[in-house]
């Protein structure tokens, strides 16, 4: 039998922490002093993200682009017709959408020549410039505007 004052009853109404009381606010210090590193994380990979889904759309508007010009000799210089194709394949870009309709501006350029190829056949040249809008800016940590030219020479077909 226990007596009335032993140690059970005693650490019942202890004054000072147990071992586990005394870990319990860790997980929550550590997320408050990492949450703003994880914050900054995922806003850069959703600003890469951006930018890798622009550079993929440009690439993919001067193949149309190209593709286009290199039916004919005549089309080998259609600057005008390539610059629609490459509006229509950019237009899910937050600076070109509905707002640009010209191909010779500095957030977009598109340019059209008839050069000879590898194999010293008629080809056509389409360059296309884009130039990003920041998405999310971070001063100081990234660059905020990147600018792509890709160049696709194509054989005429026609």
């Amino acid at each position: 039998m226990k007596a009335a004052g032993s140690f059970n009853s005693y650490r019942r109404f202890r004054c000072w922490p147990s071992r586990r009381d005394a870990r319990r606010g860790g997980a929550v210090l550590e997320l408050a002093f990492f949450l703003p590193f994880i914050f900054f994380c995922f806003v850069g990979v959703v600003d890469w993200g951006f930018f890798a889904y622009a550079l993929i759309s440009v690439q993919s508007s001067a193949r149309v682009a190209a593709f286009y010009t290199s039916t004919s000799t005549s089309t080998a210089t259609d600057a005008g017709g390539a610059c629609t194709l490459v509006l229509n394949e950019l237009q899910s870009l937050p600076n070109i959408g509905t707002s640009v309709s010209s191909c010779s501006g500095s957030v977009l350029t598109v340019t059209a020549s008839q050069v000879a190829g590898s194999d010293g056949s008629p080809a056509s040249a389409v360059s296309v410039s884009y130039q990003s809008l920041p998405l999310i800016p971070i001063p100081g940590v990234l660059a905020q505007q990147f600018t792509w030219t890709r160049t696709v020479t194509m054989r005429l077909r026609g």
